[in-house]
């Protein structure tokens, strides 16, 4: 008998990767190719198999580990009395089974004159607490509604939970009012299941890879964060007057000087004139975390969906150099090569808008960031001067959505003031 390793495999240029499901137990016997952990990155899931079969010893990993190649992931006991074991018993069931049977099963839709029993609602306490069996695929629709695998009765071959098993747990669970599935502070429902393809002629174009795992954060952060938006307007005749007296100089050295790196300097200034915003609540919700530096997220459009790669200690640099550092983010973003390490650590974020155009939004915070500051389109307006006459003004929408169990709307109202204020006063971001 022997101890195998098993571990991260060549999964690319990507390192520092969350551990998201351990699919097996100790105790369990595996074959070689079984899944044993799903990992996820900002970019992708990977469900990776074993390299041996034998029976699982040891697990290294757990849930909400990070880890890269080469990472133990769990230990097995391999031996020649295993694998001989597990070869008749595939046979036999090859011989009982319809032939040549893939390895992999591939879940029908039952025939219409099969009726499926419905699901029987289980409360939780009254688990074998065995590991339900399902794919990755399952575990993951059923994580998105709040529904924990573990509770679901399965129907299909050898008790495989399906796509329907979960759906009539849910339904019944709603009927009833009890054995309610595991949902943390609230009950979601599945969406409609509705066929278009009645009413016209339709196509179905699948969502990327970064849309689907950024839904479902952002559908976490604006589900579980109570969020209040604090609209305002900041006067950038003086900023704009100066960017464009210095735009060359940053041509010249071969990036943009656009108004976002004014703003990404600004925000530092008053992240630290008002700490909470730069803050994070741990994860039991009883302390804020006070950060001592000033990292900025800023939102990049992609191709593939939105991104939001990180400006690092965005106070002690100058204009110059975030404009330079956005640059080379943005163009590392679009040709889909930011690493994990360049999302991660943010403080606060921006989103701007100004090139596309609209007046205001709503932002979703980035969790566990408290606070997103939104940017609209620039416009001139006539405003009173000090001397009481309309001129006109270049004018910048700002939208603040804040955690309002963090943030009451005065200090929101103060943040955004004083935001408005380093931005119409240069000197202000030099203090």
């Amino acid at each position: 008998m022997s101890i195998e390793q098993i571990k991260v495999p060549d999964i690319g240029d990507v390192s520092d990767v969350e551990v998201i499901e351990v699919l097996v137990t100790v105790g369990d016997s595996i074959e070689k190719e079984d899944l044993i952990v799903t990992l996820e990155s900002e970019k992708a899931t990977l469900e990776v198999p074993s390299s041996h079969a034998g029976t699982v010893s040891n697990i290294v990993v757990s849930i909400g580990d990070e880890v890269s190649e080469g990472s133990v992931l769990i230990e097995l006991e391999a031996s020649e009395e295993t694998k001989k074991e597990i070869i008749p018993n595939r046979q036999t069931e090859a011989k009982q089974d319809t032939p040549k049977e893939p390895k992999k099963v591939i879940e029908k839709p039952m025939p219409k004159e099969v009726k499926r029993a419905a699901a029987p609602v289980i409360d939780q306490t009254t688990l074998s607490g065995k590991k339900a069996h399902a794919s990755p695929a399952i575990r993951r629709y059923a994580r998105e509604l709040g529904t924990d695998i573990n509770s679901v009765p399965g129907t299909g071959r050898k008790g495989r939970i399906t796509k329907s098993d979960v759906k009539a747990y849910i339904k019944q669970a709603m009927q009833t009012g009890g054995g309610k599935p595991s949902v943390s502070n609230f009950e979601v429902l599945p969406p409609p299941n509705e066929d278009f393809s009645k009413y016209g002629e339709i196509e179905s174009v699948a969502l990327s890879r970064i849309q689907k795992i950024s839904g479902k954060y952002l559908h976490r952060n604006w589900a579980r964060i109570p969020h209040v938006t604090q609209f305002d307007e900041s006067d950038i005749s003086d900023l704009e007057e100066f960017r464009q007296s210095v735009k060359d100089d940053a041509k010249s050295q071969g990036f943009g000087l656009s108004p976002l790196a004014f703003i990404v300097k600004a925000v530092a200034v008053a992240l630290r004139k008002f700490p909470k915003f730069n803050a994070s609540m741990d994860a039991g919700g009883e302390n804020l975390i006070m950060k001592k530096y000033y990292h900025i997220g800023i939102a990049v459009d992609t191709p593939n969906g939105l991104v939001v790669p990180v400006i690092r200690d965005v106070i002690s640099k100058t204009v110059m150099e975030i404009a330079k550092e956005m640059t080379e983010l943005s163009v590392k973003a679009r040709d889909g090569k930011l690493a994990p390490n360049d999302m991660k650590g943010g403080c606060f974020s921006v989103s701007s808008l100004g090139g596309i155009g609209g007046t205001a939004f709503t932002p979703i915070i980035n969790a566990p960031e408290v606070a997103i500051l939104g940017v609209s389109r620039s416009k001139v307006k006539p405003e009173y001067n000090d001397k009481g006459e309309i001129e006109p003004r270049l004018m910048l929408p700002l939208s603040l959505s804040y955690d309002h169990r963090v943030i009451d709307g005065a200090d929101a109202a103060r943040f955004i003031v004083y935001l408005s204020s380093v931005l119409s006063d240069l000197k202000k971001m030099l203090l």
